[in-house]
């Protein structure tokens, strides 16, 4: 593996980091506030973080960008990847709907090669294939009876908005400054949440407006680190990572809600770490059996 596929390794990771913390914050504030009103201020934060940064050049740049048009549709598919999962979240036990969820790095591979063009060897499909095995073991659905229902129907639904917005973001990611793109879906984020929040507004203490900021922050740094690495690596080389945050939210969960991992998840987490050690050195292994051919 090359250092720069490397670093969107280690960005990937660091970006699903983030995103948990997020989620963690989010899932303290959904309780007494709209999930629009925490999107319409994240967003906010972001936008004001980048102009900050960017100033009126970036403003300029983000309006007259050729990605805009894909960015939109990338959006969409985000707010309807959102409202899928907490709509889900209401009837589903946390153990259904991360392993449903979590197909989504299995379709992300798989529409890499017909949209993104690209080569999938086997190794990547084995630790996709292991980090979802890991979920399941970690979730244990079967023991919990889980059969086909609308609620697991959204959470799929969710994990295929997900995985398109993550192609989206590779095409694009090649094509636009990472902090330009970041402008723009905030900015359309804005729009589209800040419209629902105009009716569903609740209002809010100085601890929960610090505690939606802070969201925005990490939402926004972790955003910046995901797109830089689809801009140094493979998408499909880069889905199986997504499952770490599995991990990070365990962790989480026992710091803030004393949540305590039964056997089945360390066993879970295992494979999931096996699956990112596949990549890792797998990679490598793969490289020192093909060496590119020398230049005579």
């Amino acid at each position: 593996m090359s250092k720069t596929a490397l670093s969107g390794v280690l960005l990937t990771i660091f970006a699903y980091f983030l995103f948990s913390l997020q989620d963690a914050s989010v899932k303290l504030l959904v309780t007494d506030l709209p999930v629009f009103q925490i999107l319409f201020i994240r967003s906010v934060v972001i936008f004001v973080g980048c102009l900050l940064i960017g100033r009126r050049k970036l403003l300029i740049n983000a309006i007259s960008s050729p990605v805009l048009k894909p960015l939109f549709l990338r959006n969409l598919l985000l707010l309807g990847a959102w409202l899928a999962y907490y709509s889900a979240a209401r009837d589903l036990g946390l153990a259904e709907l991360t392993t449903v969820y979590y197909a989504s790095p299995i379709i992300i591979t798989i529409l890499a090669v017909p949209i993104l063009k690209e080569e999938v060897p086997t190794i990547r499909w084995l630790a996709v294939i292991f980090g979802f095995v890991g979920v399941v073991i970690a979730c244990n659905p079967i023991g919990r009876g889980m059969t086909l229902s609308l609620p697991i129907g959204l959470a799929l639904l969710a994990a295929v908005f997900w995985a398109l917005s993550t192609v989206l973001l590779r095409k694009t990611a090649l094509h636009e400054k990472t902090i330009v793109q970041m402008m723009i879906s905030s900015g359309f984020f804005i729009v589209l949440t800040g419209i629902a929040s105009f009716f569903l507004w609740v209002p809010v203490d100085l601890i929960q407006l610090a505690m939606m900021a802070l969201t925005g922050i990490f939402a926004g740094v972790a955003q910046f680190a995901l797109f830089e690495s689809f801009r140094r690596a493979p998408v499909s080389l880069l889905a199986p990572f997504e499952y770490t945050s599995l991990i990070w939210a365990f962790i989480l969960g026992f710091a803030i809600w004393g949540d305590i991992p039964s056997h089945n998840v360390f066993y879970g987490a295992a494979l999931i770490f096996l699956a990112g050690v596949i990549i890792l050195f797998g990679e490598r292994l793969m490289k020192s059996f093909n060496p590119p051919p020398s230049i005579p």
